[in-house]
């Protein structure tokens, strides 16, 4: 795994305790959260996939 696809996969985890610590809190912030979360996770999914297109393996799967 590409060293940009563990960050972003880093970012993605984070971002989901703070949102679930946000909801849990009352706060509506939590959905910002939400937000990134799903953005670094694409980020991460990319980042895999064109490391494996280079690669020449398959990338359906």
């Amino acid at each position: 795994m590409p060293r940009i696809a563990l960050y972003t996969l880093a970012v993605c985890v984070l971002a989901v305790a703070a949102a679930v610590v946000s909801f849990a809190r009352g706060s509506w912030l939590g959905i910002v959260w939400v937000l990134l979360a799903g953005l670094s996770s694409n980020m991460t999914w990319y980042y895999v996939k064109r490391q494996k297109a280079a690669r020449g393996e398959s990338v359906t799967g």
